[in-house]
């Protein structure tokens, strides 16, 4: 069944629960064990988890660029709580467009409504030598090796993960559990520690064939992330905007209009740049809010701090080596005059 929201009431939803409810409550949800329930149930029951699937499963009918601007609002309310709802975005859309209709129809349903909820982990999709590697069986496959950030552990049920077979990515969706075969050793990160990011172990971690949502050319996964690329900007995006809200006008409100410009217009060869340019303002907006607060923005009672360790997060977060390499010159620019 299609959802009869639009984008507008989506929009104006989004911006009252970042406003009303997130923000009040990040520096409490920074000091959390957690991610409060509250928080996750309250966008389930708003229909946030269904924001990426297509109508026909429920989802709203909206374009992509709203859906980078829900993510954009929500994370300047509470980049915490966003980074756990985020992940599953991912599981709802490759479950909608992958090839296990069985797979579709036992469990979207429930992701879409956030009855289940979702994370990933990624590690058969980032470059380099393989970390977790699918071997084939009579019934399925065997996971061995890591997946070294896995985010939402305890918050959420499955999982979609993505391991290698030589040159293609076997994607599977696995309970959230531990076992003999899947442990896990918490992540100690310098923010967003509530969304209780940790590495996961596989030991000849069997998968039935049943749980296997795909298989996709690596090759294929490189060309086709552009869409993620964008989406991972918005929390950049979102960080800025609440730095640039708290400090006031400044001619940063113009350089974060530049960047969300450049990553709607961004293209596979200029994403990169857009991702690099959003983290290093998201850095510079931090920097110059804890500098105009003065000494009291390093207080753990102050937002300041807390936005700058945020920033520092996401210069890495979901990087790629041509972000980096777009990155590191702007870092090591001097300013102007010197």
């Amino acid at each position: 069944m299609t959802s009869t929201r639009t984008a507008e009431d989506l929009l104006a939803r989004t911006r009252e629960i970042a406003e009303t409810v997130l923000f009040p409550a990040t520096l409490a949800v920074d000091g959390a064990e957690r991610v409060p329930a509250g928080h996750l149930d309250l966008l389930a029951r708003e229909g946030f988890y269904g924001v990426a699937a297509p109508p026909e499963f429920g989802g709203p009918d909206v374009d992509f660029n709203t859906a980078c601007t829900v993510l954009e609002t929500l994370a300047a309310g509470c980049l915490c709580t966003t980074f756990v709802w985020m992940q599953h975005h991912g599981v709802v859309l490759r479950l909608a467009y992958g090839d296990n209709a069985d797979l579709r129809t036992e469990w979207l349903p429930r992701l879409v409504t956030g009855a289940v909820r979702a994370g990933v982990a990624l590690a058969g999709t980032r470059p380099g030598p393989p970390e977790l590697v699918a071997s084939r069986t009579r019934t399925g496959y065997v996971l061995n090796g890591q997946s070294p950030w896995v985010t939402g552990w305890g918050m959420v049920d499955v999982l979609a993960v993505a391991a290698r077979d030589g040159d293609k990515i076997v994607w599977i969706l696995l309970d959230a559990t531990e076992s003999e075969s899947l442990t896990v050793d918490p992540l100690r990160m310098v923010a967003v520690s509530a969304s209780n990011t940790v590495t996961a172990h596989f030991t000849e971690h069997a998968v039935p064939a049943y749980r296997v949502i795909g298989v996709q050319d690596y090759a294929s996964w490189m060309v086709a992330d552009g869409s993620g690329l964008r989406m991972n900007g918005s929390l950049s995006l979102g960080l800025a905007a609440r730095c640039l809200t708290l400090l006031g006008p400044s001619p940063l409100d113009d350089e974060l209009h530049a960047c969300r410009a450049a990553l709607d217009a961004g293209t596979a060869e200029t994403l990169p740049e857009a991702r690099a340019a959003a983290s290093e303002l998201a850095q510079r907006a931090a920097n110059t809010l804890v500098a105009h607060a003065g000494s009291r923005a390093i207080l753990l009672a102050e937002h300041p701090q807390k936005l700058a360790r945020e920033a520092l997060f996401l210069l890495v977060f979901a990087s790629r080596p041509a972000i980096k390499e777009s990155l590191l010159p702007r870092l090591a620019t001097p300013p102007l005059g010197h």
